[in-house]
């Protein structure tokens, strides 16, 4: 069995090779996988309802027609879970990249993992937090004598932060990026005031490229949209040929999307990735969404 942070246990997918898109009307869609990061993206705290019923509604009216639909966050399986259950969305994502790494698809029942991607993401993980683990007391000493910030180890990472404001998150930032060159393998994941480590071949666009190999996607047939640096791995036309981000996208990810040639919307977080999300369509000439 397969066990992920909080109080479920999900049982290990059963062998796949490839899947395949089944519904024949996706040949049709220009998008054919939507990604979306979810806090700051498609999930707005404080905001009712949290997700908005036009993004609610696009991607609804996409998945009817085959699409498929990705989760891509920094979460782990128990805290998202709860959080799709408050926003009470009719919808439900085909797969989850979550704590930026690890993938699952729904196999129509539950949410299962892809167990050839998970084992060596697990493995590949253990192995260089082995030799990171002995030299993280003194990061982290370094960062309490300067700063005032919560450092901890937990199940995802020998090292995890959470900065009393960004500036201070900006500024041990540039200290983990050099603590990182000395370490073959080893980034630094980075959203808002939090940060932990990582490997590097594992991030959300290594594991949205994964997702499109099973599918057997390409490129040009993938949206995605994101708001913090965390998600800049996946906001790459390398990964996704439709890029766009919300008003509410921290300065470095609109200026990627932007560089790319994608679309920074003016509306906050759901209504912006609609927004962005119907201009694509547009732009690539399906205007069915218009008819919903």
């Amino acid at each position: 069995m397969l066990r992920v942070p909080g109080s479920f246990t999900y049982a290990r997918a059963r062998p796949v090779t490839v899947e395949v898109i089944r519904n024949a009307k996706s040949m049709n869609l220009p998008i054919k996988l939507i990604s979306t990061d979810f806090d700051g993206t498609l999930f707005a705290e404080f905001e009712l309802p949290p997700i908005p019923d036009s993004i609610v509604t696009l991607i609804g009216g996409l998945q009817s027609r085959g699409a498929k639909w990705v989760i891509n966050t920094g979460r782990d399986m128990s805290s998202l879970m709860e959080a799709l259950a408050r926003s009470r969305i009719p919808i439900q994502p085909d797969y989850l990249v979550l704590v930026e790494r690890e993938i699952f698809f729904h196999d129509g029942v539950r949410y299962v993992g892809v167990p050839e991607w998970n084992e060596a993401c697990a493995r590949d993980h253990a192995e260089l937090f082995a030799r990171v683990r002995p030299l993280v007391s003194q990061l982290m000493d370094w960062v309490n004598t300067r700063f005032r910030a919560t450092v901890y180890e937990d199940l995802h990472s020998p090292f995890c932060l959470i900065a009393n404001n960004n500036g201070d998150a900006d500024a041990i930032h540039e200290q983990l990026n050099e603590f990182c060159r000395g370490v073959p393998g080893l980034v630094v994941v980075r959203n808002d005031v939090y940060a932990r480590f990582s490997h590097a071949a594992y991030n959300k666009g290594t594991a949205l490229a994964e997702i499109c190999r099973r599918l057997r996607l390409g490129v040009e047939n993938v949206f995605a949209a994101g708001d913090h640096l965390n998600d800049l791995s996946m906001l790459s036309t390398t990964r996704a040929r439709w890029l766009a981000a919300p008003a509410n996208a921290v300065e470095p990810i609109k200026a990627a999307v932007r560089r790319q040639d994608g679309f920074v919307s003016g509306l906050h977080c759901g209504d912006g990735v609609a927004e962005g999300l119907r201009h694509w369509l547009e732009t690539a000439g399906d205007r069915t969404h218009l008819q919903r």
